[in-house]
Order: C-alpha cells, then sequence, then structure tokens
C-alpha cells in the first residue's frame, strides 16, 4: 500500500508559504509537489475549512496563510487533509469465524486504536512553527547562503 503522503505536502505547503512566498497559485503548489492543481484545490480547500489558509481567485490571487503557524498543529493539518490512514497494518477486514482470527483482530483493533490516540496526542502538541525552526536550523547548518527559491517561484 502507497504511503498518503497529503499531510506532509501540506506542511511542506505551509512552511514554504510562510517563510518564503506569502502567497501561491494552485499551479505554483502543484509545481512544487509534483502533483496536479486540481489536486491542489481539493488538499487547500481542507485547509480553507480550517481557517488555516485564505484563497482568492483571479490575477494576483493564490493561496495565503490566514493564521501564524504557532497557531496550527499537525494534528490540524491531518484532519484538514482527510484524516488519512496512520498505519497500513491492522485486522482482517471481514469478520472470520475462526477463533484465533478473532483474537488477533481484537488485540489489533486495542493496540491499534491505543497508538492511534497517543499519535494524535502527540500531532495536537506539535505546531508546524516547530517544523519550520527545524527547517531553519537545518539551513544554517548547511551552510547555504543562496536566498532561498521556492522551487522557481521567486521570493516576494
Amino acid at each position: 500500500m502507497a504511503r498518503d503522503l497529503r499531510m506532509s505536502r501540506m506542511l511542506h505547503v505551509l512552511i514554504h508559504m510562510d517563510r518564503h512566498v506569502g502567497r501561491a497559485t494552485s499551479e505554483q503548489i502543484a509545481q512544487m509537489i509534483s502533483t496536479n492543481a486540481v489536486v491542489v484545490r481539493r488538499m487547500m480547500a481542507g485547509l480553507r475549512e480550517r481557517e488555516i489558509v485564505t484563497s482568492e481567485k483571479g490575477h494576483g490571487g493564490g493561496w495565503q496563510l490566514a493564521c501564524p503557524l504557532a497557531r496550527i498543529s499537525l494534528r490540524d493539518v491531518y484532519e484538514a487533509v482527510g484524516h488519512p490512514p496512520l498505519f497500513n497494518i491492522g485486522p482482517q477486514a471481514d469478520p472470520s469465524s475462526c477463533l484465533v482470527e478473532q483474537a488477533v483482530d481484537a488485540r489489533l483493533d486495542a493496540t491499534l486504536a491505543e497508538a492511534e490516540a497517543r499519535l494524535l496526542a502527540q500531532f495536537s502538541a506539535i505546531t508546524v512553527e516547530e517544523v519550520a525552526q527545524d527547517f531553519e536550523r537545518r539551513f544554517a547548518e548547511s551552510g547555504h547562503s543562496v536566498p532561498f527559491q521556492w522551487h522557481g517561484v521567486p521570493d516576494e
């Protein structure tokens, strides 16, 4: 099963919007994350519904942050992109008459539910600003001195 990249992609976009470009069109974002602008609009719509971003149509329009990254948790982004599956493992999808399989499924269900609750609690405690600060630390340590460009979109 392929990984669901919606959350990591949107975190990437939010940090670039905050640190580098301010406003970006769906087409610019699509180019950056190697997808289609329609897919971007669908993902960004969830962020807009949660009042993380705003959008403006027409010439000079695009997407921009509606609040500081310090007010956005990883859980906010996770929920905005549609609650993608957190784990690729789990119990049998169809009920089974086998008592061994029932015991396995019950234990997996309970364990995964507990792990999911803990992970979501961690997501709630981490802000996108903290991730952005980690980027800045890595950038400083890398020794890069060239002004940053967002995948072909010049800084404002």
